[in-house]
């Protein structure tokens, strides 16, 4: 009986770390969340920078958003020339500032001269790299067609393209994803290569953060080396952190499995 009383107590005082752990935690996150999301820093991402900010994959979406919000001389890099012109046409007259294009398919390994004299003299203080690929919808491994060039693509267009300052990756990348695993691979090196760049050049001024969503996400340039770029994704991100993991993959399989299952019962009705 007396053996059984110091057990207890042990017990009791793992349980107590535990829970003041835990809560630390989250009192902890939540102070992150209010100063990031509540005060951010957006007024230091622009001009003041360097004059010219570049985006690449830049002709829809996030990219296209990304030139738009900084409003700033911007130069556009994506892959049809006709899309570029239409975009830069439009930041023209709604923003009032100088464009350039330059357009190359990531997909190939040859076109880094081409960017690097399209760029050659331009003072850059941003640089988006927001290009990127994934499946059409979620594919168990084996079933992906043309696996081999399919990787390819996947490393030249998520890996190589990336290796530069402001890195879009993907909530695909905090976690591993069940039927997505190229492309949530890809993206957890982009992730961990801005991660590790940031530490290794933030000290002289250069400042690379991994944006794993975006909405609200230029708020935390210069805040974070990594952001989910908006509250409810922040969110999401801490309660998959602190879930099992075998709770997580048995969600993100139910879900893509679903997702799967939709498209493939869709294409096969048209």
């Amino acid at each position: 009986m007396e053996s059984a009383l110091p057990a207890a107590s042990f017990l009791y005082w793992v349980g107590t770390g535990i829970v003041a752990y835990l809560a630390l935690h989250i009192c902890y996150s939540l102070f992150k969340a209010l100063w990031v999301w509540g005060v951010g820093n957006k007024v230091e991402v622009g001009p003041g920078l360097g004059e010219w900010t570049v985006v690449t994959g830049s002709t829809d979406g996030i990219g296209k958003s990304y030139a738009e919000e900084l409003a700033n001389v911007v130069v556009l890099i994506s892959r049809l020339q006709d899309k570029l012109d239409q975009v830069s046409r439009e930041i023209k007259e709604k923003f009032k500032v100088e464009t350039r294009t330059i357009a190359v398919d990531f997909a190939s390994e040859d076109i880094y001269d081409k960017i690097k004299t399209g760029l050659a003299g331009l003072e850059i203080g941003v640089l988006v790299n927001n290009v990127g690929m994934s499946y059409e919808y979620p594919k168990y491994f084996s079933d992906i067609p043309d696996l081999d060039n399919m990787i390819k693509k996947m490393i030249h267009i998520n890996i190589l393209s990336v290796w530069a300052i402001l890195n879009l990756s993907a909530g695909r990348g905090m976690f591993p994803i069940p039927l997505l695993t190229i492309c949530s691979a890809t993206k957890t090196c982009v992730d961990f290569f801005s991660q590790f760049l940031h530490g290794d050049y933030r000290s002289k001024g250069i400042f690379v953060e991994s944006v794993l969503y975006f909405e609200s996400a230029i708020k935390t340039v210069g805040l974070q080396s990594q952001t989910n770029g908006y509250l409810i994704h922040a969110l999401m991100g801490l309660i998959i952190s602190i879930l099992p993991s075998w709770i997580y993959f048995k969600i993100t399989m139910a879900t893509n499995k679903s997702t799967r299952a939709r498209y493939l019962k869709k294409t096969k009705k048209n």
